[in-house]
């Protein structure tokens, strides 16, 4: 079995808005209940129930609701949670009104069951543990009672064993026609390879002929021998919306294996391959995927060892899907060569929200022509991150234009060379800003000046969450000015405990320091972004 590589990405520091706390889950069941114990109009029309019935109604809703959002968060893990507190927020909602419809139950009623046993069975919380035969007869009950409606399993977490295997067995070829989405995800942890394998064929055959719109087998190290055993699987799906392979040790001939098995991917909405050993000869299996998955809205190929020759591959691969909304590349190392091909995919991207580049070696050259494509093509951009990637103040001006005919809610430029020339330019550019929560401008050579106009620019904005501006080069003087800016919302400003007021870039520049950054700031403070009409 090939071993899955370490996760190689970069992290930022940045505000997590996922999990919620105990109290705020524990908050929202006590609103719940008082919906559904109350007098209000929906009541009115369809009853109110008893204080006991509204609270256990309450906490199986926030229970299911908070288990879809967590598995929604889990697929991305770098992201800061929004996308699964709105998820959390809305399933509530729905399963909420489900109940008020459904109205008070009869004493009579001894049929009644829980929500998330109408449609999601889930054996994921707990710790991560072996399960053996025994133990999933137990565990896997309710999926043998008869006129049961689950459509959604999630195994994960899990460890099954031969044993555990031959029970679901069964099992899973009695439901397979009702099922819709399947998470087999770190299912087969610490099992020997020729176990492991065997168990994969099991679920493979089992499932086989089933009408998934979402599969996960991630976190399953498993290779090319692991991806085959999933074979009669794969090749049996032809309506799959959703396929996640992340941390599956998907090299070359694994990634060969998957676009061999999954001959119809016309449907694809999701292809995620985060963390695998893909390089650039998987690479070019991978783009033959995306090639034949014209309605994809969200690719993630971050961190698989890609570069210049993989790049330009997938970048082609990419002008096919023009549905995309959310583009994760990070990680790799495309180059310049790549960064040019991707500016050329992404003209023809005019749905894009979410753009991941971070870390990708463009340089100037590749980011201005990504950025210039993007101004002119990405009307709905929120999130752009290009941290890492070499960017120097002369491409400030290009990334200013850029997020200026945008309504940016979170800005990366972690880890480059911007400067306060940068800093301030595109500080500018942010002002029109009002959705703008979060930016990290840590590790770009900033000193006293560019991080105070910075600071000036954000601590504006009525729903910003995080300014990260460690690991440069301010003042003593420069970080009280800045804490001063942020003390009324002393939260929003990050940790500066890697900032190095001494700083300097090179020998060369020993003779510059603050005396020149009120120079910098005032030749710089009427500055305006050059936007093309």
């Amino acid at each position: 079995m090939e071993v899955s590589t370490l996760n190689s990405e970069r992290r930022q520091f940045s505000i997590k808005l996922w999990p919620p706390s105990p109290n705020t889950r524990q908050t929202l069941v006590v609103r719940m209940t008082n919906n559904l114990a109350t007098n209000s109009i929906f009541t009115q029309k369809y009853g109110c129930l008893s204080k006991e019935e509204a609270e256990e109604n309450a906490k199986r809703i926030e229970d299911v609701a908070f288990a879809t959002a967590n598995q929604n968060y889990e697929k991305e893990p770098d992201g800061d949670g929004g996308s699964a507190v709105q998820l959390y927020a809305k399933e509530c909602s729905k399963l909420l009104l489900e109940v008020l419809k459904r109205g008070p139950r009869s004493k009579a009623d001894t049929t009644y069951e829980s929500i998330s046993q109408e449609t999601f069975f889930d054996i994921s919380k707990g710790q991560r543990a072996f399960i053996e035969a025994e133990e999933a007869e137990e565990l896997l009950k309710p999926l043998k009672k008869k006129g049961n409606s689950y459509t959604k399993i999630c195994f994960s977490n899990r460890s099954f064993g031969l044993g555990a295997a031959r029970v679901a067995e069964p099992i899973l070829v009695s439901l397979k026609d009702q099922l819709k989405e399947v998470d087999l995800s770190d299912f087969i942890a610490g099992r020997p390879e020729a176990e492991a394998l065997e168990v994969m064929n099991i679920f493979s055959a089992a499932l086989e002929g089933s009408a998934l719109k979402s599969l996960n087998l991630s976190n399953n190290a498993l290779g090319e021998k692991g991806v085959r055993a999933f074979g009669a699987l794969l090749r049996s799906q032809d309506c799959l919306e959703e396929l996640y392979l992340m941390n599956d040790g998907i090299s070359e001939g694994a990634a060969r294996a998957v676009s061999e098995l999954i001959p119809s991917t016309d449907k694809l909405r999701v292809l995620q391959f985060h963390n695998n050993m893909t390089g650039d000869e998987g690479a070019l299996a991978i783009s033959e995927v995306v090639d034949r998955s014209p309605l994809l809205e969200d690719f993630r190929c971050s961190s698989t060892r890609i570069g210049s020759e993989g790049g330009v591959a997938l970048s082609k691969a990419l002008e096919t899907c023009t549905h995309l909304k959310k583009l994760d590349l990070r990680d790799n190392m495309f180059g310049v060569e790549g960064g040019l091909a991707l500016s050329k995919a992404l003209s023809k991207h005019s749905d894009l929200s979410e753009v991941y580049l971070s870390y990708l070696n463009l340089e100037d050259e590749g980011s201005i022509a990504i950025l210039n494509v993007l101004k002119e093509t990405t009307p709905s951009l929120e999130v752009l991150e290009m941290a890492g990637n070499d960017i120097t103040a002369e491409a400030a001006p290009v990334i200013a234009a850029c997020i200026s005919a945008k309504q940016i809610t979170k800005l990366n430029l972690a880890e480059n060379e911007l400067k306060d020339e940068g800093a301030i330019q595109i500080s500018k550019a942010l002002e029109g800003h009002s959705q703008l929560k979060e930016v990290d401008f840590s590790a770009n050579l900033v000193r006293r000046a560019g991080a105070r106009v910075l600071a000036q620019v954000v601590v504006q904005k009525p729903e910003f969450k995080l300014l990260n501006i460690n690991g440069n080069f301010i003042s003593d003087e420069g970080i009280d000015e800045i804490q001063n800016v942020f003390k009324k919302c002393p939260d929003m400003l990050g940790p500066l405990d890697e900032n190095d007021p001494e700083g300097r870039e090179d020998d060369e520049e020993l003779g510059e320091g603050e005396g020149n950054e009120d120079e910098l700031e005032s030749k710089l403070k009427n500055l305006e972004v050059n936007q093309e009409d």
